[in-house]
């Protein structure tokens, strides 16, 4: 998509989605976050407008949407159900949470009652729909089957021809 700004000549918009693990160590969140503020340096402030596309959820996509609002983009969030907020943030996420939801200039909400795998394949489905880039917080393991993961969003988004950018910096680890 391209925009204009004043009478400058129109930039293009870059809207990148993220897929990324929940289980990031408290040592990994300022590794990832380092690379993804690398990652996203020419995008936003002076660069290209940048549209970054989360669910939110603890661990790479909180990290991941902290850093496009740090560097000036537009945060779009992606609920997978009604019931997300209330059933599946834990209490120790939900400051976060609900702050980033409040700063996001986009929020859709999929007409899911309960998250569960059907929830999360859609909302995976939207990322990767709304996208031009993928970012992937993730180590490499493959799908565990259970659908809605990390390397199912990774998986589809090469499938449709979107460029995917796998970040997991050295002494990146996940906690049980």
């Amino acid at each position: 998509m391209t925009t204009a700004v004043g009478n400058q000549v129109p930039r293009r918009q870059t809207t990148i989605a993220v897929t990324g693990h929940l289980d990031l160590t408290e040592a990994t969140v300022p590794l990832v976050r380092a690379a993804l503020d690398g990652l996203l340096k020419p995008y936003g402030g002076d660069g290209d407008p940048l549209v970054g596309v989360s669910c939110i959820a603890k661990g790479a996509d909180t990290v991941f949407a902290e850093a496009v609002l740090a560097a000036g983009g537009r945060l779009v969030v992606v609920v997978p159900s009604r019931d997300y907020r209330r059933s599946t943030v834990e209490p120790e996420h939900g400051g976060s949470y609900d702050r980033l939801l409040a700063a996001a200039a986009e929020v859709v909400v999929l007409p899911y009652e309960t998250a569960e795998r059907e929830a999360y394949e859609a909302a995976n489905s939207v990322l990767v729909q709304r996208a031009d880039r993928l970012v992937a917080v993730w180590d490499g393991a493959p799908p565990t089957g259970k659908g809605g993961g990390t390397a199912d969003a990774v998986l589809a988004a090469r499938a449709a021809g979107i460029p995917v950018d796998v970040v997991w910096p050295e002494g990146a680890a996940r906690g049980g």
